[in-house]
């Protein structure tokens, strides 16, 4: 653990201590005993969290509010939040920090930006600012924004990962139109690369703009709601949404096309076969896929020091069973197995987290919604 790492999860150590949390409970999953506590309260359908290095939380709310999350508590809304298009699933969606924020006050953060006959993802860069009284948003810079805006409510994608060389990895839903997630003009059911002031990077696959968007990084994808730095294998991973059956985990590499909606191992909500089957040349496969569908949303690639039993292992929230999944790694990264945890408890998990301390914070986005916190209760065989 470096220096910076070890004072964030002190910080967030003593946060923690001086809540009153609600509902503990302890819960025994297949590695490890685990307590399940409300740390906050209040909340109007969040949809993403990071954690600010003073031990506070800052969440984003789908109708476009963003909040400071101090003590339990949710603040007053930050001022200076773009408009959003609050309709289907679109909103003020994903939110994380620069790896400089402690200096600079950037976050970047993604939303359903309105426009035309509708909406489309579009990802900005903004100073958080705060006093004694009020936090607001400066110099809020649009980075990128889907050009073509539909009046469709579903699949706006939107995880932001900042990669360890400061790019943005952003992902994109295609909008409920499968067509577009395999037109290469059209940033629609793809990962994007971006540097963070929006320019393109010159090693992405298409940068010289001939045959894609140069911020493509990949395509072929449905609706990515997951996103996750790997350590173990130093790349993206996603997890995304399937029809009716079919969510995957992907590991996305540079220029290859993932398969939506010429291939799945899903089918369509009619019961109708999608595409030409789970197969096909020059589409690839996924890692791993769920049929029935999950609906993974939120993806923690676990490398805390609370649960040395979960390390490296990837855990994905799930909107239709409500619940938490683990999945079991080798030290090759191959996924081994699958632990289902917390089925119905705390409903839908929209976003999943790693604090700096170790312990996992889970996101449910119900009308009135909690944050809840897991952390170590104790092992198994104690």
């Amino acid at each position: 653990m470096n220096r910076t790492t070890a004072i964030l999860a002190s910080l967030f150590t003593m946060a923690v201590a001086s809540l009153a949390p609600a509902n503990a409970q302890e819960i025994t999953t297949e590695k490890v005993r685990i307590k399940a506590e409300t740390v906050a309260t209040g909340l109007a359908s969040p949809w993403s969290l990071a954690f600010l290095p003073d031990g506070s939380l800052l969440v984003t709310e789908k109708a476009g509010t963003m909040r400071i999350v101090r003590d339990g508590e949710p603040s007053d809304p930050i001022l200076g939040v773009p408009q959003v298009w609050d309709r289907g699933q679109g909103g003020l969606l994903d939110v994380v920090l620069a790896p400089d924020f402690a200096t600079s006050g950037t976050i970047y953060f993604t939303y359903s930006e309105p426009g035309g006959s509708g909406a489309g993802t579009a990802i900005a860069s903004a100073r958080l600012q705060q006093d004694d009284e009020t936090a607001r948003l400066s110099n809020v810079k649009t980075l990128f924004s889907t050009p073509k805006k539909t009046s469709r409510g579903q699949h706006f994608g939107s995880r932001i990962v900042v990669a360890p060389d400061g790019t943005l990895f952003v992902t994109f839903g295609e909008r409920g139109d499968r067509k577009r997630a395999q037109d290469y003009q059209d940033p629609a059911g793809s990962v994007l690369r971006i540097n963070a002031d929006g320019s393109i990077p010159g090693d992405n696959p298409f940068a010289d703009g001939q045959e894609a968007l140069p911020q493509i990084w990949s395509t072929g994808h449905r609706n990515p709601q997951g996103a996750a730095w790997d350590p173990l294998t130093n790349s993206l991973m996603l997890t995304e949404h399937g029809a009716r059956g079919g969510d995957e985990v992907n590991r996305p590499e540079p220029g290859k096309n993932y398969g939506w909606p010429v291939i799945s191992y899903g089918r369509h909500y009619s019961g109708g076969k999608i595409g030409v089957g789970t197969a096909a040349e020059g589409y690839e496969q996924p890692l791993y896929y769920w049929d029935p569908s999950i609906a993974p949303s939120g993806l923690a690639i676990y490398d805390g020091e609370m649960f040395p039993e979960w390390k490296g292992d990837l855990l994905a929230g799930a909107l239709k069973d409500q619940m938490l999944v683990r999945l079991d790694r080798d030290d090759n990264a191959r996924i081994t197995g699958e632990e289902r945890m917390l089925k119905g408890t705390f409903g839908r998990i929209r976003d999943v987290r790693v604090a700096p301390d170790g312990s996992v914070y889970l996101l449910p986005d119900s009308g009135d919604a909690s944050i809840i916190r897991l952390s170590r209760a104790g092992a198994m065989s104690d």
